[in-house]
């Protein structure tokens, strides 16, 4: 097997699953190795996505760890044989890493929940607000830098057909990113978007009771099964994903907090239009 010099956030997934599958029976990685008639060093490639794994073999693995959940495992054979190439393979060497695996993430995904407190969700902003996201980043970005992942963020957003939840604070609306003009066509947007039938938009304003739940932004993507869920959380140096169960029951939970203290999908269009209507 061909050994991949840079495995994507899916393929390495894949083999932190089959990892924590094999700690979980108490089995080595040499005796894993073992069942299959391979090497330590073949098992360590696959659990680090540096290699690819037939499906064959992934059901063998969940055999031999005494994983009995079906879905689970049909889930995992579907990762195994994925050979998708997708849309954003064309911006491949143009931009970091990260942008490739959230479109990746997208790809796959089943639902995604965001809670927004500074800004705007990328797959919801209109270009010149990406525009402004992005000419703010320190250092500066060259301007074909710039606009590579202004494209790159506009097709994003004409890709996903997913159910999409989002929490805005009053903060991400208020904040002006950009000029009035750039403000006053993000709001419309959000406006715009907020009657399409896959989006559900809610807005915490400053002066509602319990905002310390929605103290820190996140993006949770639903997986095809609810252990293969990942949350994304930006960093400075780019996307960090989390996917321990430990922590999707923690942002779950979070989530479900948020959800709970904003306002109902009515009200949060009308609080979007008076602050149009201030501009």
């Amino acid at each position: 097997m061909v050994q991949r010099r840079e495995p994507t956030a899916r393929q390495v997934r894949l083999g932190v699953e089959l990892r924590r599958l094999r700690e979980a029976s108490g089995m080595t990685g040499a005796q894993a190795a073992a069942l299959l008639g391979a090497n330590r060093v073949q098992i360590s490639h696959i659990e680090l996505g540096l290699t690819g794994v037939s499906e064959e073999r992934v059901r063998r693995l969940a055999s031999h760890y005494a994983c009995t959940d079906g879905e689970f495992i049909d889930a995992l054979v579907g990762m195994a044989a994925d050979r998708t190439q997708g849309w954003w393979e064309e911006y491949r060497g143009l931009l970091p890493t990260s942008f490739m695996d959230l479109s990746e993430l997208d790809h796959h995904a089943a639902f995604q929940k965001d809670v927004a407190i500074l800004y705007v969700p990328g797959l919801l902003q209109t270009e010149e607000y990406a525009r402004a996201v992005f000419s703010s980043r320190l250092p500066e970005l060259t301007r074909a830098e710039l606009e590579l992942r202004v494209s790159h963020r506009m097709a994003r957003q004409t890709k996903v057909n997913f159910p999409h939840e989002i929490v805005l604070h009053e903060a991400a609306l208020r904040i002006r990113v950009g000029d009035r003009a750039v403000a006053r066509a993000q709001l419309i947007r959000l406006l715009e978007l907020s009657e399409s039938d896959r989006i559900t938009l809610r807005i915490i304003p400053f002066d509602l009771d319990d905002f310390a739940v929605a103290s820190s932004t996140m993006t949770y993507v639903g997986g095809p099964v609810p252990k293969l869920d990942t949350v994304s959380r930006d960093a400075p140096h780019g996307s960090v994903f989390l996917d321990s169960q430990a922590q999707l029951n923690t942002y779950r939970t979070r989530f479900h907090k948020v959800e709970g203290v904003s306002l109902e999908p009515d009200r949060s269009r009308d609080f979007i239009n008076r602050l149009l209507k201030e501009l």
